[in-house]
């Protein structure tokens, strides 16, 4: 018996369907049906699209407060659909792992690192990315805070602390040094500026 035909045996697929349509077909679900349970764990809205067709899905985003329909693979990343799909390269990437926080954006307020989260996850999300949360002429009170006590420094790792920080003191968990050192303990800072990081967002904790 020939290699192929008994890998066939091994895969039991619809019939009509080639091997390769099955396979495809069963990861397209396996995605989807992954991407729902994580979506539900975290909060985010349940997207629905019929992941059980291989091929691109459609996803709907709010992104800096403005709509956005992508077209993409079920496997693009939030990461790089912002990057690539939507050219708003702030959002860096770093180590493609969830280890440096450089990718760091808020979804619906809260932080998350996009490189860990499928776009598709995010179906009808509120996203905000560095470019939404000031410009030159209308800085945030955590960007002027990072300006004023020069808490960067090559400047790589700057959007995703930013943006990490805000989540912060979303969450309330910036009450004592120790407490923002943990909390902002995802966010690496490789030119070693966190005392800097640290002064910026307690300024701006002791301004709200």
């Amino acid at each position: 018996m020939a290699i192929n035909e008994q890998e066939d045996l091994l895969v039991s697929k619809p019939s009509g369907s080639t091997r390769r349509e099955f396979l495809q077909q069963a990861s397209a679900l396996g995605t989807g049906l992954a991407i729902t349970s994580s979506a539900k764990a975290k909060g985010l809205p349940v997207n629905k699209i019929n992941f059980s067709t291989p091929g691109n899905v459609t996803v709907s985003l709010v992104v800096n407060g403005k709509n956005k329909t992508l077209d993409v693979d079920p496997r693009v990343t939030l990461l790089d659909a912002l990057r690539e799909n939507l050219q708003l390269m702030g959002t860096k990437k770093g180590c493609d792992r969830g280890q440096c926080g450089a990718c760091t954006v808020l979804v619906e307020g809260r932080r998350i690192n996009s490189c860990l989260h499928l776009a598709a996850m995010c179906e009808g999300a509120h996203v905000t990315t560095i470019e939404g949360i000031g410009g030159v002429d209308n800085l945030h009170p955590m960007q002027t805070a990072f300006l004023k006590h020069d808490a960067f420094q090559c400047g790589y790792c700057t959007p995703g602390q930013i943006c990490s920080a805000i989540g912060l003191l979303k969450e309330g968990h910036a009450t004592t040094d120790d407490e923002i050192r943990e909390s902002m303990s995802g966010n690496i800072c490789r030119c070693g500026a966190y005392q800097n990081i640290l002064d910026a967002i307690k300024e701006v904790h002791s301004g709200i």
